[in-house]
């Protein structure tokens, strides 16, 4: 502020007290909360602060020390400690409770509407404007120690705390929800994970409140594949799933597997979008594209289709990081960490006295991945990489079986498939159905207590079958 050529007073002189304790000490003295704390119609305030020598202070702008700053960039616990702002929240907790004496701001972006104010106003804002900064403010300090609380939790490796903090900033407003009746808002959490929240809209319309939850499941399909992948989503389930040698390779089969439903569905990749492929894309109708990157060529491609989104991300999110998830119930929420389990070849329990060949192993892996983020009940067909069937949300899992193979018959057929099931048979019926729809392997996680027959049931039809002994519900 001195920089800028303002007249500034130094709170050590304001005071007359010393700052100290390296700085810890520095506002929190009367003669700044009494001038900002005093009531301005009561004549025992007024009485008080002018018997103290206390100034009126009629506007506060605070800026908070920067923890998640600090600790996003990986400082060490004592530095992170020292960064958590004491004096900062007490100015503005202070300011906002006095609101109708006191202008707080704790937002950049607030400061032209409250200059507006003061220059129509002579130097005064509006009860409104005051009501509404009030409610910005503690709103502010209310995220500022709930992401202290939540640093302080993590340090100590308590997951489930007695009290449950949390926060967010909104990043924009929509149009409606799931439903035009439902009102509905993006909200940002402050954990820097790569996704739709995050994202760059290069262009198209506005994104709906379905369109952020599909293609926030998009990107986290594809993220779990090593090689260029594409999925298409739609409602929230993956409609084709392939890995290819190229992006465009594997958009090509991923359409192939169920092109009807593909028709004004999402597209995620895990390379960049090149113009090729974002020609293919073009071919049919789509609501989003998201991926990394971009390249010109691409970009040009789409400029053309005004109305479609096209988000970038720089970067893709990790499977396997630690996260939680939330849902909101009658009364409260229910909290779970993210499903990050893996399966690896080593995991793999054969239990039919065909083993598997290689080949029929790597599918089996492949379909296990896009099990975990279909609805249960899930039955994944895959061959080549490339998922040939699905199945989702069905409340059997033998339906689940035939639904999948009956959309796949006049696509690209089942037959010579793995099968993939999110939770354990309970019955051998579901895995007669698979068989009967031409696979030739399966994995699932196992644990029935019909185990046996269903075992018997794969080597009576020579399938291979390999236990993972992880479940991936998915509600």
């Amino acid at each position: 502020m001195r920089d800028a050529g303002l007249a500034v007073t130094e709170v050590a002189d304001h005071t007359d007290f010393p700052e100290m304790l390296d700085g810890r000490v520095k506002t929190l003295h009367p003669k700044i909360h009494g001038g900002i704390l005093g009531r301005r119609d009561l004549d025992a305030h007024r009485m008080a602060m002018e018997a103290h020598d206390i100034a009126p202070i009629d506007l506060v702008v605070v800026n908070l020390y920067p923890f998640q700053e600090t600790v996003a960039r990986g400082a060490d616990f004592d530095e992170c400690v020292e960064n958590i702002d004491i004096g900062g929240p007490a100015l503005i907790r202070a300011a906002a409770k006095n609101h109708d004496f006191v202008t707080v701001v704790t937002d950049p972006s607030d400061y032209e509407a409250v200059m507006a104010e003061m220059a129509e106003n002579d130097g005064a804002t509006s009860t409104e404007l005051r009501r509404r900064l009030a409610a910005a403010a503690f709103a502010r300090t209310a995220g500022y120690d709930s992401n202290i609380a939540a640093w302080f939790e993590i340090q100590r490796g308590e997951v489930f705390p007695h009290r449950m903090a949390g926060s967010g900033t909104l990043k924009q407003k929509l149009r409606y929800g799931e439903n035009p009746h439902q009102e509905a808002a993006v909200y940002l959490s402050g954990m820097g994970r790569p996704g739709v929240a995050l994202a760059n809209q290069i262009q198209g319309k506005e994104l709906s409140y379905n369109n952020i939850n599909d293609t926030d499941a998009a990107f986290e399909l594809v993220a779990e594949f090593q090689e260029p992948a594409v999925a298409i989503i739609k409602h929230a389930n993956p409609c084709g799933v392939a890995v290819g040698d190229t992006p465009l390779d594997a958009y090509r089969q991923a359409h192939a597997c169920d092109p009807v439903s593909a028709f004004g569905g999402i597209v995620a990749l895990n390379r960049t979008l090149d113009g090729d492929t974002a020609r293919a894309i073009g071919e049919i109708f789509v609501e989003v594209v998201i991926a990394p990157e971009a390249d010109p060529d691409a970009r040009a491609v789409f400029a053309e289709k005004k109305n479609l989104r096209l988000l970038l991300t720089g970067d893709m999110p990790d499977p396997a990081a630690v996260g939680m998830n939330m849902k909101t119930i009658a009364g409260g929420f229910l909290m779970q960490g993210r499903d990050t389990g893996r399966i690896t070849r080593d995991d793999l329990k054969f239990v039919t006295q065909r083993v598997p060949t290689d080949k029929e192993i790597e599918d089996m892996l492949f379909a296990f991945k896009v099990c975990k983020h279909t609805k249960s009940n899930a039955i994944i067909y895959v061959r080549d990489g490339v998922t040939v069937g699905i199945g989702a949300g069905q409340m059997s899992r033998v339906d689940s079986s035939r639904i999948a193979a009956e959309k796949a018959k006049d696509q690209l057929g089942t037959a010579g498939s793995v099968v993939a099931s999110d939770a354990f048979f309970p019955f051998a019926d579901g895995l007669i159905a698979a068989i009967e729809a031409g696979a030739t392997a399966v994995i699932q996680p196992g644990g029935s207590i019909r185990d046996e027959e269903v075992i018997a049931a794969a080597d009576e039809a020579g399938v291979a079958m390999a236990f993972t002994g992880m479940r991936h519900f998915r509600h």
